[in-house]
């Protein structure tokens, strides 16, 4: 066994590196698809209750769920039938990127806030995301390779040069 664990002489620290790449990746449980989350009612109630706790999330800011549970109990929203429930509506709504999930430090523990959210502040407001969907899109028709991968030169080394 001393093969698999990239032990031998000469070059065996790169079988061991890429060995261990492999163990780690494959010993990694897969993550929940949020996407997939199934909201316990019909589509409609959950959208209702969703904007009712977005509006929550907007109004009160970042929340803990404890905090979201207590503004929702005193909002008194229909159709929300527990604590666990309202959980399983925030997942749901994390997974249609109508909240988002941050965690904050605080000392050695940690908080996890959900908010409504929000395009990233790197992307200006008057770009279109069809544009960046086109750009992306033309790279894959052209076979992906770059001029580099065709032979021609880079455009700095063709300055230098």
């Amino acid at each position: 066994m001393q093969f698999l664990r990239g032990g031998g002489a000469g070059g065996g620290v790169f079988g061991g590196a890429a060995w261990e790449v492999l163990r780690r990746h494959f010993s990694r449980k897969r993550s929940v698809d949020v996407r997939r989350i199934n909201p316990k009612v019909p589509k409609e109630e959950a959208v209702a209750i969703s904007g009712r706790l977005l509006q929550i999330l907007t109004d009160h800011g970042p929340l803990t769920v404890a905090n979201t549970w207590n503004h929702a109990k005193d909002a008194g929203i229909s159709g929300l039938n527990s604590k666990t429930h309202m959980k399983i509506l925030l997942k749901w709504m994390t997974g249609r990127r109508i909240v988002k999930l941050s965690c904050v430090h605080v000392g050695n523990a940690k908080k996890f806030l959900y908010s409504p959210f929000t395009e990233s502040p790197d992307v200006p407001k008057d770009t279109t995301p069809s544009s960046g969907l086109a750009e992306a899109s033309e790279a894959p028709a052209r076979g992906g390779k770059g001029k580099a991968a065709r032979g021609q030169p880079k455009r700095k080394a063709a300055a230098l040069q």
